[in-house]
């Protein structure tokens, strides 16, 4: 049984490569957000605005401590703040995960993000000028957490496949 979970930063990429892995695995790919919109019968954007981030946490780690503890084999994508809170990061290496930072520079989330912001809660309403900052600082307070991923794979300047052939040349 193996559970290989994806963690970064907004725009990192995780759900790109948990679709990718799970082609070239065979194994099934979960978007942890996607399960936590469909439970709640909203958006991200939604639950934030009309339950809270409170919510929206608590919620985020019943369903991510249980997909961890079910027993079967999945790939799964964590949301950007999941690693952060509830003590989820103590998830990240537990028996048969795991788990890969899929490590950005602020410059490549801060173009991967600006086109797509409206869709991102916590940077919706970011001025351009504040978004590199507001990456910056996040990236600082989430490295901690980011940082217990069993491996480390940056993904600057490399497209979906390359790091997906990285990440399947680890798991082998």
């Amino acid at each position: 049984m193996i559970k290989i979970v994806l963690l970064g930063y907004m725009g990192s990429g995780k759900s790109t490569i948990a679709h990718l892995l799970s082609e070239k695995t065979q194994i099934e790919a979960f978007d942890l957000d996607k399960i936590i919109e469909e439970r709640a019968g909203l958006s991200i954007k939604n639950i934030f605005e009309q339950k809270g981030e409170v919510f929206f946490r608590k919620l985020e780690n019943q369903i991510f401590k249980e997909f961890i503890s079910s027993e079967k084999d999945m790939i799964l994508s964590l949301g950007g703040g999941t690693p952060c809170y509830a003590n989820n990061h103590e998830l990240l290496n537990g028996g048969g995960v795991v788990s890969f930072y899929l490590k950005a520079s602020i410059e490549t989330l801060y173009e991967r993000l600006l086109s797509v912001r409206d869709n991102r809660p916590l940077i919706a309403e970011q001025e351009k000028e504040e978004m590199k900052e507001y990456i910056a600082k996040h990236l600082f307070d989430r490295s901690y957490y980011y940082n217990q991923a069993t491996h480390i794979v940056s993904v600057d300047k490399k497209t979906p496949e390359e790091v997906t052939a990285e990440i399947s040349r680890i798991l082998a």
